[in-house]
């Protein structure tokens, strides 16, 4: 019963002799102060982007095909298991704290040798040993050493939980960017027929004047050419389109007719939001940012494990058992085998090996910080750079808009004065061409807004939000 007192006396005596290197680096978080975007980014909406908010699209098919993504991934599937695993680590780190029970229990028939420790009639006899025994041990943890892993093992849990949502982010996002770029191609695509058309019609005009001797042949070489270079680029998008749907149908997991109902849809833009603030928000709307974080709290819990092994360890066994040499016998009192002991770790002559575990251990915590200090700025950087250019886009397409209405009214004039005879049928060809054209570049403007608005809500975390808990659990430490 002397045995705890003399062992607690030791483990302070011996403690005072055990110090810990210091840990001169004091590496800093990120200021969350200065995580903002200029005051001049400003867009129409003050939000952050809701759970399912391809949903503001208004478009069945690709709320379709974002479902079917989310639900057959392989990858999410992959980041699943990472989750999986990293709980299960978890719940080994608690089995290792505390108390532990064991039941032994062994039957054996042995013959000891006669020319042995045991002389005759003991050597060479054969003997009968039964035992069994109940085991207890209790690790009091006097350091922190097991509770730093547990939080290191949860740190882990926490970063695999996040990349997962991370990669239902990119996920969702790369469907979304991959069918809004398909339907702008197909709708760039009906409008180069729509110009071919009006070109053949510009083509066919010109051999008739040509016949009539009223214009040279370098004029109908030049409609020609340039009939040849829309037929090249309806080509090209056609090309382009079908690489599209390839790339989304293997986005969605989907077989060769996955997409053979995909219809034309012209996609409408959804309004422009960014929040007036980031700061802090901005760590609890980012997957990737809260891995990062996580990251580096579990190495805290690595540094802190590395600390405690500099201590000294004291442990409690205690074994009830029983042991006789027949069956009979074993649970007769007399069989009795009671033990109870303690165990003293101190690492004396082990500084070399505690020294660089624990040099590495606090690198790893710098590098993790440092990487999440610089995924902050970057995550900062990509609304600040998407937010911009989607304003851009806004007062390029605020202009061009003038421009588009006035190319399109020109058309409708030109065409309302060949019926009164005012004006030759050519003159409502090139009137339509340049129609045309403007909307090629609405659509180009379109296109650029639709893929940036993606973008942007990927930089705004796309819709994820840390839950309370997964923000607190650091606090088991």
């Amino acid at each position: 019963m002397t045995l705890i007192p003399i062992a607690v006396a030791a483990l302070a005596l011996l403690s005072g002799c055990i110090s810990v290197p210091p840990d001169t680096n004091k590496a800093q978080g990120p200021d969350f102060a200065k995580a903002q975007h200029a005051p001049a980014i400003r867009l129409p909406a003050d939000a952050w982007p809701s759970d399912q908010w391809w949903l503001d699209y208004h478009d069945p098919q690709l709320n379709g095909l974002v479902a079917r993504a989310l639900r057959d991934s392989p990858t999410l599937t992959v980041a699943a298991a990472r989750v999986a695993r990293a709980r299960a680590g978890v719940t080994a780190e608690v089995a290792n704290e505390g108390g532990r029970v064991d039941l032994a229990s062994s039957l054996n028939r042995q013959r000891y040798s006669s020319n042995g420790f045991f002389p005759p009639p003991i050597g060479g006899a054969w003997f009968n040993d039964a035992s069994v025994s109940l085991r207890a041990s209790y690790d009091f943890d006097w350091w922190g050493k097991h509770r730093a892993l547990i939080a290191a093992a949860l740190g882990e849990t926490n970063a695999a939980a996040a990349e997962s949502a991370q990669v239902r982010q990119t996920l969702a996002t790369s469907v979304v960017q991959s069918y809004l770029r398909l339907q702008m191609l197909w709708a760039r695509q009906d409008n180069t027929r729509a110009l071919i058309a009006v070109q053949r019609d510009i083509v066919a005009g010109r051999k008739t004047r040509m016949a009539h001797g009223l214009i040279s042949a370098d004029a109908l070489q030049s409609a020609e050419q340039d009939l040849a270079s829309l037929q090249e680029q309806a080509a090209r998008y056609d090309t382009d389109a079908t690489r599209e749907r390839e790339g989304l149908r293997a986005l969605i997991g989907g077989d060769a007719a996955a997409l053979n109902d995909l219809a034309r849809f012209q996609p409408a833009p959804a309004i422009d939001a960014v929040p007036r603030e980031l700061g802090m928000e901005l760590l609890a709307r980012r997957p990737d940012l809260q891995a990062a974080r996580w990251r580096v709290e579990a190495q805290l819990g690595r540094v802190a494990a590395s600390e405690a092994a500099f201590r000294p360890d004291i442990n409690l066994a205690a074994v009830i058992g029983l042991d006789a040499t027949s069956l009979g016998k074993l649970l007769r009192y007399p069989s009795r085998t009671p033990l109870l002991g303690a165990t003293l770790d101190l690492p004396l002559f082990d500084s070399g090996r505690l020294h660089a575990q624990l040099g590495s251990a606090r690198a790893s915590r710098d590098e993790l910080l440092a990487e999440y200090n610089e995924a902050v700025l970057d995550a900062v950087r990509d609304v600040a750079r998407e937010a911009a250019t989607l304003q851009g886009i806004a007062k390029e397409a605020e202009a061009h808009a003038a421009t588009l209405d006035a190319s399109l009214r020109l058309a409708a004039n030109a065409e309302a004065r060949m019926k009164r005879g005012l004006a030759d049928r050519a003159a409502v060809q090139q009137a339509r061409m340049a129609a045309l054209r403007q909307r090629d570049v609405d659509l180009q403007l379109t296109d650029a807004r639709l893929q940036t608005q993606v973008a942007l809500v990927r930089a705004l975390g796309g819709g994820y939000h840390a839950t309370a808990p997964a923000l607190t659990q650091s606090n088991t430490k």
